[in-house]
């Protein structure tokens, strides 16, 4: 990873999918891996995860932001992994002056970083040396407020810091299918496919996926799907569509694609092996994992 500092950040969506991701490697965290070695070193990172969804926006302030393990039903393995990267309440200043006239809350000791941030960031920058904030989904904004806001945070990737979106474009739980390691229901597919041609087009239109007829089946609440509108909102104030680094599902009902704007890592493949599974459904049903 280049020390540079001073250049136009990237800025990138990923499709978290399962966080025992965090423990493997395929070719989605191949992605992730390549990904963050081609970037300049960033200033800090500030992701907008789906595990951080409240009625307010609110970005972390704290010097040292806690490992939350914010799922059930995993191994211990997974509950034992720590991203002890630190804070930067600088940037999160700045943060709340570049969203004005959203007012943005600081969060001094609340939350610290969800598996949505650290199960993507371990592969990005494992040396946990770069410092990494959270900005909060606020449940009571629309579709057009966070794409909105979007377009506000694309200030940062000129201040060295890079916004990551973290979430899954199609993730219904519910509908997770165990022998579709690989695959997905077709409604699945439309929507997903839907996605990408918009981003890579015209982001700014991702806000019309709200009346895709697909839409409630892929996006059944709001929270993995809203940390795309950051990055179609990013993409769209610069004026680039966004570029795929990988794409694919797992389990039939949950899109792992990931894309960039500004960004020339390469490409993930077809090849290498899948993401990362849910735990056994006799164990825990997959709604309850709170992946």
């Amino acid at each position: 990873m280049s020390d540079a500092t001073t250049a136009l950040m990237p800025t990138a969506f990923v499709g978290h999918g399962s966080p025992m991701n965090a423990l493997e490697r395929n070719r989605y965290t191949d992605a992730w891996r390549a990904f963050g070695a081609s970037v300049p070193r960033p200033r800090a990172v500030l992701v907008v995860s789906a595990h951080w969804y409240v009625n307010a926006t609110a970005v972390t302030a704290m010097g040292h932001p806690r490992t939350i393990h914010d799922f059930f039903g995993f191994p211990d393995e997974l509950f034992a992994v720590s991203y002890p990267a630190p804070g930067a309440p600088d940037v999160a200043d700045e943060v709340a002056e570049v969203a004005a006239p959203v007012w943005v809350g600081l969060d001094h000791d609340s939350w610290g970083l969800d598996h949505g941030t650290w199960s993507v960031l371990v592969h990005m920058f494992p040396d946990a040396e770069v410092p990494v904030l959270q900005l909060a989904l606020d449940a009571t904004k629309g579709y057009a407020q966070h794409l909105d806001l979007g377009r506000r945070l694309a200030a940062l990737r000129e201040r060295g810091v890079l916004v990551v979106g973290s979430g899954n474009v199609v993730h219904n739980l519910r509908r997770v299918d165990w022998a579709r390691p690989e695959a997905a229901y077709d409604w699945a597919r439309r929507f997903g496919e839907e996605a990408v041609g918009l981003l890579t087009t015209d982001p700014a239109r991702v806000v019309d996926l709200a009346d895709h007829p697909d839409h409630d089946l892929a996006v059944p609440t709001p929270d993995h799907f809203l940390p795309l509108l950051y990055l179609a909102g990013m993409a769209a104030e610069s004026g680039t569509a966004a570029d795929v680094l990988v794409d694919g599902y797992a389990m039939g009902s949950i899109s792992m694609m990931a894309c960039t704007v500004g960004a020339h890592a390469p490409h993930g493949t077809d090849g290498g092996p899948a993401a990362a599974p849910l735990p056994d459904p006799d164990r825990v049903p997959p709604e309850a994992t709170n992946t």
